[in-house]
C-alpha cells in the first residue's frame, strides 16, 4: 500500500511539473480564433500545425546557429576539462586542491557579471556579435562543471590501471586517450548533454555578446518572435515547442548515461 501511495504521489507531481509543456503544445495547436475562449479547451479542437509551418520558415537560421554553438561548446568543454580532471585526479599536480577551490567559486560568480566582464574583452578581442565568442563564452560555465564532474569519476579509476600503461610504455597524455577517456564514458556523456542544454538556453550571453551578429541563437530568435508577433500566441507556442524538441530527445537517450555520470564518484 505504501508504494501505491508513493507511485500515485508521483505521478500527480510529475503531471503538475509536465502541464506547462502540455499546454503549450495545446496552445500550439488550437486554432486562432480558439485562443481567446473561456474556459479555454483542454484538448486542442480541429487542430492546426501553420504555427509550425511558420516557426519551420522563420526560425530554422536560429535553431541551426544554435546547433553549431552547442556542438562547438561540447567539443571545447571536453578539451579542456577532461584533460585538466585527469591532471588533478591522477596526476596530482601542486596546488591541485586549491585548483578544485577555484571550480567551485567560480560555479558562484553570477552570470550578468561574467556577461559584463565577456562584452569588453570581447570587443577588444573582436569577438563580439560571433559564434567563436558565444562559444567561449558558454564554455565558461560548463568548463568547471566539467572538471569537477571528471574529476569525481577519474579518481575512482584504480591506480593499477595506470601503472599497467606506464609498463607497457605508454606516456601520460596516451595513457589518458587509451585507458582513462574510455572507461569514463558516462562522465564524457553527462558532461556532453548538461554542457549542450546550457548553451541551447543560453539567453544571458547570446543577448550581451551576439546581439547584432548575423547568426543568432534560438533563444534570440524566440525573445524577437515574441516581440514582433504578441497576439500570434500559436505560432510564438509552436516556437517553444520546436526550440525543447532537441533538448528532451537528448535527455531521454541519455538519461542512463547521465544517471551513472553525475554519481560518479558519490560512495568515494
Amino acid at each position: 500500500m505504501k508504494r501505491i501511495l508513493t507511485s500515485l504521489v508521483g505521478v500527480v507531481l510529475t503531471a503538475i511539473m509536465l502541464f506547462p509543456l502540455y499546454w503549450m503544445i495545446n496552445v500550439s495547436l488550437t486554432q486562432p480564433d480558439r485562443l481567446r475562449k473561456d474556459p479555454p479547451d483542454l484538448f486542442p479542437v480541429d487542430p492546426t500545425f501553420d504555427g509550425y509551418a511558420r516557426v519551420l520558415q522563420d526560425q530554422l537560421p536560429y535553431l541551426f546557429t544554435s546547433l553549431v554553438v552547442g556542438l562547438g561548446t561540447v567539443v571545447l568543454t571536453l578539451a579542456l576539462s577532461a584533460p585538466a580532471a585527469y591532471a588533478l585526479a591522477k596526476l596530482r599536480p601542486r596546488g591541485g586542491r586549491v585548483v578544485d577551490f577555484i571550480m567551485l567559486i567560480a560555479q558562484m560568480i553570477p552570470g550578468i557579471i561574467m556577461a559584463m566582464g565577456f562584452y569588453l574583452i570581447f570587443f577588444n578581442w573582436g569577438l563580439l556579435d560571433s559564434v567563436p565568442g558565444l562559444i567561449l563564452a558558454d564554455s565558461t560555465l560548463a568548463v568547471p562543471f566539467g572538471v569537477l564532474i571528471f574529476t569525481a569519476f577519474m579518481s575512482g579509476i584504480p591506480d593499477e590501471l595506470i601503472s599497467a600503461a606506464k609498463i607497457d610504455g605508454a606516456n601520460a597524455w596516451r595513457t589518458f586517450r587509451s585507458v582513462v577517456l574510455p572507461i569514463s564514458r558516462n562522465s564524457v556523456v553527462t558532461v556532453s548533454l548538461f554542457t549542450f542544454l546550457w548553451s541551447w538556453s543560453d539567453f544571458l550571453f547570446a543577448s550581451t555578446v551576439n546581439r547584432g551578429g548575423e547568426l543568432q541563437p534560438i533563444t534570440i530568435g524566440i525573445y524577437r518572435y515574441i516581440g514582433n508577433n504578441t497576439q500570434d500566441w500559436n505560432a510564438i507556442m509552436a516556437t517553444a515547442v520546436v526550440a525543447s524538441i532537441p533538448a528532451a530527445v537528448l535527455l531521454v537517450i541519455a538519461q542512463r548515461y547521465v544517471a551513472a555520470g553525475v554519481t560518479a564518484g558519490a560512495v568515494k
